[in-house]
């Protein structure tokens, strides 16, 4: 059963840019949008402070666009950064249609739609209930939105960082096309980089590691999920030390 009180007091949600769209489709698509905001503002309403990276998958993304059209990769990368912006904008006001109050904080200074990310002024917004959506990554090229996740968790000294995904947890295998591929219930981190899951890049995982904060790796397509794994119910996949 789900708990009526949140178990985490201040947790880092990393979505993908494909979670806003259909499966195979660019864009945003409305129906997945408004999904996964109201699972934010239910979240964040248990009393949860709740900050959310998000990705850009969905608009561009900077690696392929680079080797494909030969763009220079660090101008690619700065391109799939305004992609994180598009998406970071649409699910800020899906999530105050919702009814909870939220801001979009981004690495690039984009002062007419966003603030830059400022950590006194977030923790700031943590306090009078806000939802932060974190735009542009770190602001650097070269570097993912994993990584981003994981250096904001630590340095907004969240209690936990939440992978949400479209499987369950960790396998072994891809369990799309492996029917016995296994499910871990929980990994350690020198295991999730040894045995090469694929959970987060090397960067993102050896930072959580080295601050020993803990991952859940959860479905989030399954309604209710986000609440369920805030409010402490044991879902997903959990990597610690």
């Amino acid at each position: 059963m789900t708990s009526t009180a949140p178990y985490y007091k201040r947790a880092i949600l990393k979505i993908s840019g494909e979670s806003f769209s259909k499966p195979g489709v660019l864009g945003i698509d409305p129906d997945e949008l408004t999904t996964i905001a109201r699972q934010i503002a239910d979240a964040a309403r248990l009393g949860t402070e709740l900050a959310v990276v998000v990705g850009g998958g969905n608009m561009i993304r900077g690696a392929e666009l680079a080797s494909r059209v030969g763009i220079a990769q660090a101008t690619a990368d700065y391109m799939g950064m305004l992609g994180t912006v598009i998406n970071a904008l649409a699910l800020k006001e899906a999530i105050e249609k919702q009814g909870q109050p939220a801001r979009v904080m981004s690495a690039l200074e984009i002062e007419s739609v966003s603030e830059p990310f400022i950590r006194a002024r977030a923790l700031r917004h943590f306090e009078k209930g806000r939802v932060l959506i974190l735009a542009a990554g770190t602001g650097n090229p070269f570097f993912t939105t994993d990584t981003c996740a994981s250096l904001r968790a630590i340095e907004l000294e969240a209690d936990i960082l939440l992978k949400a995904t479209k499987v369950d947890g960790v396998y072994d295998c891809d369990p799309m096309q492996n029917e016995h591929a296994k499910k871990y219930d929980t990994l350690t981190f020198t295991d999730t980089i040894t045995k090469q899951l694929g959970v987060m890049d090397l960067t993102a995982l050896s930072m959580c590691m080295e601050h020993n904060l803990p991952i859940v790796v959860f479905n989030f397509k399954e309604d209710g999920n986000i609440c369920k794994v805030v409010g402490g119910d044991t879902i997903g996949t959990l990597v610690n030390n």
